[in-house]
Parts: structure tokens; sequence; C-alpha cells
């Protein structure tokens, strides 16, 4: 079995240049489009977040803490 490594990018190694078509991968696309006034706040918290602190993804806990710094508080029985 033969395997040609010439079109393998390491990207990590700084002597190849980078594409300039290639596009950060982001955890969210940043287009808010179609959203509700809501989620849009809701987005916007999250992109200043990821930039305060240098994070291109956030876990479920860091969403937790935007949220609840947007006012979000449980309400009801809690789950299990």
């Amino acid at each position: 079995m033969s395997t040609t490594l010439d079109s393998f990018v390491d990207r990590r190694n700084p002597c190849q240049p980078a594409s300039a078509d290639l596009q950060e991968r982001r955890q969210f696309a940043n287009s808010y489009v179609g959203l509700s006034p809501e989620a849009q706040r809701l987005a916007h918290a999250i992109d200043g977040y990821k930039l305060r602190h240098r994070r291109r993804y956030i876990d479920y806990e860091e969403m937790l803490d935007v949220m609840k710094t947007l006012g979000y508080r449980q309400t009801g029985p809690s789950a299990p």
C-alpha cells in the first residue's frame, strides 16, 4: 500500500507558509441572522467571553457562567 504525503500540510510547522484561504474554525458561526434578540445577546456574550479568555471553544460550565452573567437562573425543580 503506497501513500503520498505530498498533499499533507503540517500547520504546526512554522517553515511551511499558511494558506491564505484557510478560515479559522469556530465553535459557533458568527452570523446571527435569524436568531431571536435573546439568542443574539447570548451569542455576543459567548463571543466576548471567548475573546477575553482567549478560548476558541468553551465547555458547558463556561457557557453556564456566561448565561448567569446575563441573568439566567434555573426555576422549578432541578434535574436529578
